[in-house]
């Protein structure tokens, strides 16, 4: 798209890229152990500047020589102190910023030194007795951790009420020692930011031996401060730990009030733990000790102070020279901070509260940097800014400049020159002093601005500007040109969703001038990207065209048309208007609710600019598939109305219902779902459906149905009426199944016989009353499990592992059998019937045994009795031994085939023939040949390939299979598995027809 965009970006702060000194990096607290191999301190600081800053060093306010001293030493801004010593170099330290405009100082840091050469001599106590283990650390940075060794690392001492670690002092405290308690004690204490670990000397800790320490009254050996100064939000620990015989209970209250809820009691109470600490938790805290001697308590203040927190800093200022600075700074803090200035690290004024700074009439030696000190006595904070004075002669940037104006439209010529102080602005049309006038205004500004521009005001005009550093000029050229016009049609038009359109705008302008066009949708840029192929651009020389296809509602609006030159831009706009269907009706209400019907009420939506013709009201329930319509009151609702009954629905079901409006394009999106109703309880409408029955044991009815759904039960406490009596008689049995889920009944009576006719018939109730019966059935009573034996079961072995039983049924009468049981009771076997079958294959039995097998009836009832039992006996295991030597000779597709004679042992069965078995290689089938000699004769019935194997048959099965052969009589080749029979075969046709020569 050929738009035009004109961007301005503001100055720089600054007119060259050169700023004072601001510090990235300042000194922080340090301790130093002297005792460290190499005696160095480093000091940090850093500063950003333009040009770079120089640095110098302050400690305890006096400027540190680095010249004069050879142990101090700068690399970049940080200091190097060597050979350092507690005695010259401990003390405050502030490190000095500066470049040629101006000078900061950092905060101060605190250098300490650390060093702990002490020996340690044997603690004696008496049993019972109470101690104090000195850890007596060296100077430290307060980030650290307390714990103690005992005897050897890594045995730590395990605090408990006994025993306590001060994180405070760094002590062991034992408040009765035990002999369990004697060895060897070592002081760890830990820094938690680096993890660097320092041991103390140990302390051994014996147990003196003239006698046990009686019980004596609780003392209180650690506590906090009398006085105790916290910042706002740390976490604040209270200490406090007794010695006693037995050993003390610690307790905690706050005077004058309740111990905040945030906090926490810690190590058997030792420690009363205050997290996120603020003004109202300040007060007296008191701890008791206490044990059967008595008790001793310890108060202690709490305040809570807060640092300075700058709330308002200041900002670099660039002023000219002769105007105001007003510099306000703002900390908050308790005790409330108080104010001071500096000015390239020098005091300039007295100590202020209001924070502020003014300077009249500022000068160039007032430039520099400044700094705003926030102090209180427990810290201070710097804001830091530079002043800069400007002194400079005007400059234009850029000149000249070329204006287009639109004849008889206003024009304005800018003239903004740099320059410090503000220069004096005149300007002048070729050799005269513009004059202002009715058409020609001076701005305050200095902008020249001429009124219902004409062809006469073309030309140059010239602004010239000077202060007492110089004068510069800037020329501006400006053409007058025709105004534009732009016709944008149609100006209003109607569609319907789905249809397409097109805008058209022609924009009339000066030949000389370019135009650039852009389309807006109700004043907002169209994004032909994002609008999924709806919208398309096409544009010539002088006119745009805008498509739009698909129409949908929501490119409904006002469609904007800006034509833009370079003397002017011209804007045009047409309404569309998109007919479609209804959009979704407000807020669904149910008005009032019973067992069937519910009244709803909505607001209407919008038409879309095509009149509602009607309402639809759907409902869904747990029951439905998805939203369904229903039924209303009156039918149908028209698009006037907003209210009406939905009817037919079933009691007690939880709905939801939404309304659907639609109109002569079609129907539009559903209402929000409204809030979930139940209908009104009532008697059960619908009976259950499909009843039946039969089965069961002997003496028994068994009546089922289906049951009834939840959606139709109306109600709580649904429940069943099951009626029954005997065919002929006269009263009904009624007996109540109280859970709705129920699908059966079983009445049982020992007087009536089985297969006896019933009529029956199943109805509903809940809390509201009795409902509906179904039909009346006949259902018969059980008949029971079968009560006769089968009987002349027959038994007779097939093979050595199979047996055929065959058996009489039962006679016919009640208790007829669904099937038969087959029990082998050597084996425990046990093969089922299904139906009227009277004979079975007993397989996978031992060979050469005798099995004893029975057979009972059976149907869903039980079990029937068994059968007398019947004597079996499988015949002896088919010969081990495959057929050997198996030899062949092929004649075109003939295959002669012979083989060594089996022989049974006395534990196998007789051998009574052989079976030969052919099969065509790669297919499943096989043909099979049975001869009773050890020889055969085959033919072929196709080319191919085949496979031949031979067994042994006895009474007992089929024996081991021979080894296989390949016989190929495609090509008359010959092929085999074992090369040793292909050797014999060849061997003996050579010997036959050896002897068949002589």
């Amino acid at each position: 798209n050929n738009y035009l965009f004109i961007v301005k970006c503001p100055p720089p702060l600054f007119s060259s890229e050169e700023f004072g000194p601001t510090f990235s990096q300042e000194p922080d607290d340090s301790i130093f152990a002297l005792d460290s191999e190499e005696k160095k301190v480093m000091m940090s600081c850093e500063a950003r500047g333009n040009p770079t800053p120089a640095y110098s060093w302050f400690i305890n306010g006096t400027k540190l020589d680095v010249e004069a001293d050879y142990r101090y030493s700068l690399m970049d801004g940080n200091l190097i102190i060597t050979n350092a010593s507690e005695t010259a170099d401990y003390g405050r330290y502030q490190c000095m910023a500066e470049n040629s405009y101006g000078m900061i100082l950092s905060r101060d840091a605190l250098l300490q030194f650390a060093c702990d050469g002490r020996t340690r001599g044997a603690v004696s106590v008496r049993e019972g007795q109470g101690v104090v283990l000195m850890c007596s650390p060296p100077p430290h940075s307060p980030e650290i951790i307390y714990s103690w060794v005992f005897n050897e690392f890594p045995s730590f001492v395990a605090e408990d009420s006994r025993r306590f670690i001060s994180q405070v002092t760094g002590n062991l405290y034992v408040s009765k020692v035990q002999p369990s308690d004697v060895g060897s004690y070592i002081c760890l204490v830990k820094n938690t930011v680096t993890n660097a670990k320092v041991l103390s000397p140990p302390t051994p800790l014996t147990l003196r031996t003239d006698g046990v320490m009686g019980e004596y009254e609780p003392k209180i050996e650690v506590h906090f401060s009398p006085s105790v100064l916290a910042a706002n939000g740390v976490t604040v620990r209270l200490e406090c730990f007794a010695l006693g015989n037995p050993v003390p209970t610690i307790t905690w209250r706050k005077m004058n009030g309740n111990i905040p809820k945030k906090a926490r009691l810690r190590k058997s109470q030792a420690v009363l733990e205050i997290p996120n600490v603020q003004l109202e938790d300040s007060g007296t805290y008191e701890c008791k000790a206490e044990n059967p001697r008595g008790g001793t308590a310890f108060k202690g203040h709490l305040q809570v102070y807060t640092l300075p927190q700058w709330s308002s800093r200041i900002n670099d200022t660039q002023l000219d020279s002769g105007e105001q600075l007003q510099w306000e700074c703002r900390a908050t803090g308790r005790p409330r901070p108080s104010y001071r200035w500096l000015r390239n690290g020098q005091p300039i004024t007295q100590q202020m509260v209001s924070g502020e700074l003014i300077i009249h009439k500022v000068q160039q030696d007032d430039s520099g940097m400044y700094q705003c000190v926030a102090e209180n006595k427990y810290g201070a904070i710097y804001s830091s800014a530079e002043l800069k004075i400007l002194a400079s002669a005007p400059v234009f940037n850029p000149n000249p400049i070329r204006l287009i104006a639109t004849l008889g439209k206003d024009v304005s010529l800018e003239c903004k020159p740099k320059a410090s102080p503000k220069p004096r602005v005149t300007w002048r049309r070729g050799d005269r002093r513009i004059q202002p006038n009715r058409r020609i205004m001076l701005l305050r500004n200095n902008t020249l601005r001429l009124v219902n521009a004409s062809r006469s005001d073309e030309g140059n005009y010239v602004c010239r500007a000077e202060n007492q550093f110089g004068s510069a000029e800037m020329t501006a050229t400006l053409w007058v040109k025709e105004a534009m016009r732009v016709d944008l049609s149609p100006s209003r038009v109607e569609v319907t969703v789905g249809e397409s359109v097109v805008l058209s705008c022609k924009a009339s302008h000066d030949p000389s001038l370019d135009v650039s066009f852009q389309w807006l949708l109700n004043q907002q840029p169209l994004d032909f990207q994002q609008e999924g192929g709806h919208f398309e651009y096409i544009q010539t020389s002088s006119t745009v065209d805008l498509m739009i296809r698909s129409i949908l509602l929501k490119h409904a609006g006002k469609y904007g048309c800006r034509a833009q030159t370079s003397a002017d831009t011209v804007f045009a706009e047409a309404e569309l208007l998109v007919r479609g269907p209804p959009g979704p009706p407000g807020v669904v209400i149910v008005e009032e609710i019973t067992d069937t019907t519910a009244t709803l009420s909505w607001s209407a939506g919008l038409d879309n600019h095509s009149p509602i013709s009607t309402y639809h009201l759907q409902a869904r329930s747990p029951f439905s598939l998805g939203w369904q319509t229903v039924r209303t009151d009156p039918d149908p609702v028209t698009g006037v109305m907003e209210s009406a009954m939905a009817v037919e629905l079933n009691p007690w079901v939880e709905y939801e219902f939404r309304v659907v409006a639609s109109n002569a394009i079609g129907t539009g999106d559903p209402s929000v779902p409204s809030r979930g109703v139940r209908t009104k309880e009532a008697v059960p409408s619908v009976a259950p459906a499909n009843v039946s029955g039969g089965n069961g044991r002997r003496h028994e009815l068994v009546i089922s149905w289906e049951p009834v759904s939840e959606e139709f039960q109306n109600g709580e406490g649904f429940g069943y009426i099951v009626a029954f009596r005997a065919n002929g008689t006269r009263g009904w049995k009624e007996k109540m199944v109280t859970s709705a889920d129920s699908t059966t009944y079983k009445y049982r009576d020992e007087t009536f016989p089985p297969l006896t006719p019933f009529e029956v018939k199943v109805g509903v109730y809940n809390n509201k009353g009795d409902g509906p019966f179904s039909g009346v059935v006949t259902v018969y009573s059980a008949e029971g499990e079968p009560r006769e034996a089968p009987s002349e079961v027959k038994t007779s072995s097939t093979s050595s592992s199979e047996i055929k039983i065959t058996w009489r049924p039962p006679n016919p009468g009640p208790g007829r059998p669904a099937g038969y049981e087959v029990w082998v009771s050597e084996s425990g076997k046990k093969k089922k019937t299904i139906g009227n079958e009277t004979s079975m294959m007993l397989t996978g039995l031992g060979g050469n045994s005798v099995y004893l097998i029975t057979v009972r009836g059976f149907n869903s009832i039980g079990q029937g009795p068994a059968s007398i039992p019947s004597a079996a006996k499988t015949r002896k295991d088919p010969p081990v031994q495959p057929p050997a030597n198996l030899m062949w000779i092929q004649e075109g597709n003939n295959v002669s085939l012979n083989w060594d004679p089996v022989k049974s042992q006395p534990n196998e069965s007789d051998v009574i023939g052989y079976k030969v078995l052919l099969s065509q290689e790669g297919r499943v089938h096989h043909q099979v040949m049975r001869t009773i000699n050890p020889s055969a004769i085959l033919t072929l019935p196709e080319g191919g390939t085949y496979i031949i194997e031979v067994r042994a048959v006895s009474e007992g099965g089929e024996g081991a299979a021979s080894s296989l052969v390949r016989v190929l009589t495609s090509s008359g080749k010959i092929g085999q598995y074992d090369l040793h029979s292909l050797t014999y075969i060849i061997f003996h046709f050579f010997r036959t027809t050896a002897s068949l020569i002589l």
